[in-house]
């Protein structure tokens, strides 16, 4: 890819209330009319994205939003858009207007806080009024980084050089060295090269010309720990194998044909799905095993929320919307009631459900997708993933969570809760 994807650059948010000047401290910072601006307020109706190198930190995608205070006549839609770009905010940076501190300010530090996403404070448009020192020290008490700043005084590239100083001392640890996708998981040697095989759908789903995704960036995880890759169909993968001299090290797959290269797999080669090694890469692999047991349980009148990052339109057959609901009938009985949601409407009402099936998120920050779980967490709502709950759901569960034996041991702690609950 010539560009890093949004989902791996560090997420920037710009927050606070209306015209305090986040959309022209944007285009300060960016050098670049990113934003619209005007002295009128709520004049940023949407979340603007810009997608850029901030040396030397690397990619960023800065997110500039609506004011928290908004009273236009979509001022509630544009207000729930803002909270929604501060859950998928790496760190925020909170644009103050000089001397003021209200409400709206604490409410945005309180949300921080609590998602323990990093804040930086910046007061804004100091060229109209120098800061009062007994407010300066009022915003130094919250323990926060305070900088100062102003769109029009000429002083740009010292106002860069403070926050790019503020951002790498704020800078997430997971960003600072990222994880493996997969080759963790081989074999440690010296002499042999580990193969991994990539078994990958060609059809309606999967963009014409062009591989999705988790498929690119588990290719691009092999190549750079120096693993030799191999991709084939599911329909070719059997006489694939005949073709090697020794078998592969680890075997990947779709999870919508997870039950077929099980039973083509050799019992000592190690498999999983895409979606698995995402529901690690992008969340928390054992709390996400620990929800799919809540499957062996769902009875008539429950409801499931099948949730899903991107936003493409449903097609013949979809996973989310057609063959998991399909899969849980089966296994549950009917009666089961599901509901879906995409792209960035993932709903505040979860305590209605019994269970969450979310997918792999490889279109989120893994921020976004942890808070997510979080969200879940902390109503009681067991979550787990699209290729956990494939798996359960298929009978294969104990060998694609076999390379991930925290998350298989969460898996089988919930279903021996569950059978003595039901005993009970």
């Amino acid at each position: 890819m010539e560009k890093a994807p949004k989902s791996l650059r560090l997420h920037i948010g710009l927050f606070g209330r209306t015209n305090t000047g986040k959309s022209s401290y944007l285009n300060m910072i960016t050098g670049q009319s990113v934003s619209i601006t005007s002295p009128f307020c709520g004049t940023t109706t949407d979340v603007v994205e810009k997608t850029m190198e901030l040396l030397p930190l690397g990619p960023v995608v800065f997110l500039d939003t609506a004011g928290m205070d908004d009273t236009s006549p979509l001022g509630i839609t544009r207000v729930e858009k803002t909270k929604k770009a501060l859950a998928s905010s790496d760190i925020a940076l909170l644009i103050l207007e000089n001397g003021i501190w209200s409400e709206y300010e604490q409410t945005l530090l309180d949300a921080c806080t609590l998602q323990k996403t990093p804040v930086i404070l910046i007061v804004n448009k100091i060229d109209q009024a120098p800061p009062d020192g007994k407010w300066l020290e009022r915003l130094q008490s919250f323990s926060v980084p305070v900088l100062v700043a102003s769109c029009c005084d000429g002083n740009r590239e010292r106002y860069i050089m403070d926050l790019k100083k503020a951002l790498i001392e704020l800078y997430p640890e997971d960003y600072l060295s990222s994880d493996s996708i997969l080759c963790d998981l081989l074999p440690p040697t010296k002499d042999d090269l580990p193969l991994v095989v990539l078994i990958v759908p060609v059809d309606m789903q999967a963009p014409k010309g062009r591989l999705i995704l988790p498929q690119v960036q588990s290719i691009r995880d092999c190549l750079d720990h120096n693993a030799a890759v191999s991709v084939v169909t599911s329909e070719d993968y059997p006489r694939f194998l005949t073709m090697l001299n020794t078998l592969p090290d680890l075997v990947v797959c779709d999870s919508q044909v997870v039950d077929q290269m099980v039973k083509d797999t050799p019992p000592s080669v190690a498999c999983t799905t895409f979606s698995i090694l995402f529901s690690r890469f992008k969340g928390n692999i054992e709390v996400l095993a620990e929800g799919s047991g809540r499957l062996s349980n769902l009875r008539e009148g429950d409801a499931v929320l099948i949730a899903e990052a991107c936003s493409h339109h449903p097609m013949q057959d979809d996973i989310g919307r057609v063959k998991i609901p399909r899969w849980i009938e089966e296994n549950c009985g009917p009666g089961i009631l599901i509901d879906s949601c995409a792209g960035k409407d993932y709903p505040t009402d979860l305590e209605k459900y019994s269970l969450i099936i979310h997918c792999g998120g490889c279109t989120l920050t893994r921020r976004e997708m942890l808070w997510r779980i979080e969200q879940a967490r902390a109503k009681h709502i067991p979550i787990t993933n699209y290729g956990i709950a494939i798996s359960v759901l298929r009978g294969v569960v104990e060998r694609t969570l076999s390379p991930f034996p925290d998350a298989l041991l969460a898996y089988k702690k919930t279903l021996i809760a569950v059978d003595s609950k039901d005993l009970g």
